[in-house]
């Protein structure tokens, strides 16, 4: 078995994780025909099937499964080489693969980009944006070389970088405001309205409300952040979101925003990577350009500059 090509086991990985070959093809910057042919070459090279063939998907065979294992270590390792031989010359990134999670990309993320191409020349920055659990399985496989999340994370191969914390505030429609806040507890009455599920920052809301996630409830949900107030702008009733959020999602709804009283819901940012890359250098200068634009943004979030209540 001396015919396998890193081209091929990248060709492999692209359609074990999109499960279409035109997905995969597509990722690959390949047609579709001559991927299909490099996993047949592959299959034969093996001897077995890698993959099972439906109508509009594949799926992983028993022993597609097994290799996608090896295959995610050997593209890892390989990625890692030129990761090292940039930190080994003392170089900043040309290339930062970021991911970043949905409560967090619409207000930091433009800051972030624009500092990044400010301090490095020629950095090439590709986006990822989805849940916290994706961020983290993608970062540990060396799919990304960083992700900005909510902490703490908790995984043992990955470095945890503290960034700031923000509080949560609650939004009501524009007819409660003056009203007391209510206390976290009383939510639990209310018609509350949150993320979907496999947003951290919904789990983040509950535990501060003291809802179980699990328990059954009359909890309307939205896809994001702006669909949330703009049903509390319409009076369907209340949410959480971040204080860096205020900004861009309140100027043009008809709500009103409010602070908890002690103790105050707030979450952790911050940023991780993977113990292994060689690039910790390099990756804390970049962290260094991220907590700036974030303490940038912060400061233009600051409460008396957008009505927020205390």
């Amino acid at each position: 078995m001396t015919n396998l090509t890193l081209k091929q086991l990248r060709y492999f990985e692209a359609l074990a994780r999109h499960g279409r070959f035109r997905h995969a093809a597509d990722a690959c910057a390949i047609s579709q025909p001559a991927l299909s042919m490099q996993i047949k070459e592959l299959e034969e090279e093996l001897g077995g099937n890698l993959f099972e063939r439906g109508a509009r998907e594949v799926r992983l065979t028993a022993f597609g499964q097994l290799f996608a294992l090896r295959v995610r270590d050997i593209l890892r390792a390989v990625d890692e080489l030129g990761d090292l031989a940039r930190a080994s010359q003392d170089r900043l990134l040309t290339r930062l693969r970021i991911g970043i999670i949905p409560t967090i990309a619409p207000y930091l993320l433009p800051a972030i980009i624009s500092d990044l191409n400010r301090t490095f020349d020629n950095i090439e920055i590709q986006v990822r944006e989805t849940q916290t659990t994706r961020l983290v399985h993608e970062v540990a496989q060396g799919e990304l070389d960083l992700a900005v999340v909510a902490l703490p994370v908790s995984q043992p191969t990955l470095t945890e970088i503290k960034l700031f914390e923000e509080e949560f505030v609650l939004v009501r429609h524009r007819e409660d405001e003056g009203k007391p806040v209510p206390e976290p507890e009383a939510l639990r009455e209310m018609r509350l309205l949150l993320l979907e599920e496999g947003h951290c920052f919904r789990d983040q809301a509950l535990s501060f409300c003291g809802i179980e996630s699990t328990r059954p409830r009359e909890i309307m949900e939205g896809s994001s952040l702006s669909t949330l107030v703009q049903m509390v702008s319409a009076g369907i009733g209340v949410t959480l979101i971040p204080e860096m959020a205020v900004p861009v999602e309140t100027r043009s709804a008809d709500v009103s925003i409010s602070r908890f009283r002690t103790p105050q819901p707030l979450r952790t940012i911050g940023i991780i990577w993977r113990n292994s890359t060689p690039l910790v250098k390099q990756l804390l200068q970049i962290s260094e350009v991220i907590r700036r634009s974030a303490t940038s943004l912060h400061q233009y979030a600051d409460p008396a500059r957008h009505g927020i209540e205390r």
